[in-house]
């Protein structure tokens, strides 16, 4: 399947052009297998109406602005698989789709040895400006899949896609993959075995960890309805360019192929 429908609206061209593309992208919207993928870090670009942002082009674009290689890999991934993903459009440093908005990281205004000058001293108008045109209109197409395949067949099992820099705040980070979960441990199982035996060096809950209360997507939308829910950090080294991606995502189609069946031997919820 390669149907894909994407969003804008008269709220949005407060902020968006009419020429822009609007908060999110769905592929496959009308596919019924039980698997939702989500990316909320797939792009770099600003409304044009926020111009750079105060940001030169390495910055824009490195992985402050977007989770580099998630967004090809969601789309590889759905079009091999034929499964609905769910893809936000707008540059995490407009708003973090997977924070909450009370989080200081959902407008940030520095990390990684970078400033944003765009995100410093905002206005709650402009904070609410863009969370009315971005953040809820991305989580609501995401609450709508999920309701649409869970109504038409067994509840979906949720991924979300991101990618981690090889390096932080000076230090190297060892894992090639990272596995996030919280407390239901059935994908956690699933993908950390088959990583493992595909040669990868896999996190358990790192480099970061789906306890942490930074996750929202996962939290809102799967913990909260029970979902089969996991959370997929792959080394953007991996996956920074068409080779790596098709590459990581052969492997990544198969497990995913394979999920249904095994959490439907599963008992419901396995929690740790």
């Amino acid at each position: 399947m390669t149907d894909s429908v994407s969003n804008n609206n008269e709220n949005a061209l407060r902020l968006l052009g009419a020429d822009e593309p609007g908060p999110f992208k769905i592929l496959n919207p009308l596919a019924e297998t039980p698997i939702l993928l989500v990316c909320d870090h797939a792009s770099c670009r600003f409304p044009k109406a926020l111009g750079d942002m105060g940001l030169d082009p390495f910055a824009r674009r490195c992985h402050l602005a977007v989770d580099i290689g998630a967004g090809p890999l969601t789309e590889c991934l759905a079009q091999s698989l034929g499964v609905t993903a769910v893809l936000a459009q707008y540059s995490r440093l407009v708003v973090d789709c997977n924070r909450q908005l009370m989080d200081p990281g959902a407008f940030l205004e520095f990390g990684d040895g970078v400033i944003v000058p765009g995100n410093r001293n905002l206005h709650r108008a402009d904070k609410n400006l863009r969370s009315e045109t971005l953040y809820w209109p991305y989580h609501k197409a995401v609450d709508e899949q999920v309701k649409r395949l869970s109504n038409v067949g067994p509840k979906p099992a949720f991924i979300a896609v991101h990618s981690f820099t090889p390096v932080m705040n000076g230090e190297a980070r060892p894992w090639q993959m990272g596995v996030l979960w919280d407390t239901d441990t059935r994908l956690r199982d699933i993908f950390l075995e088959d990583f493992t035996a595909a040669g990868y060096l896999v996190g358990d809950n790192e480099p970061y960890s789906g306890k942490a209360p930074q996750d929202f997507t996962i939290d809102h939308h799967a913990e909260e309805t029970g979902l089969p829910h996991i959370g997929i950090e792959i080394r953007q080294d991996l996956i920074d360019n068409a080779d790596g991606v098709a590459r990581i995502a052969a492997v990544m189609h198969d497990i995913i192929k394979s999920i249904p069946e095994r959490i439907g031997a599963m008992p419901q919820q396995n929690s740790a």
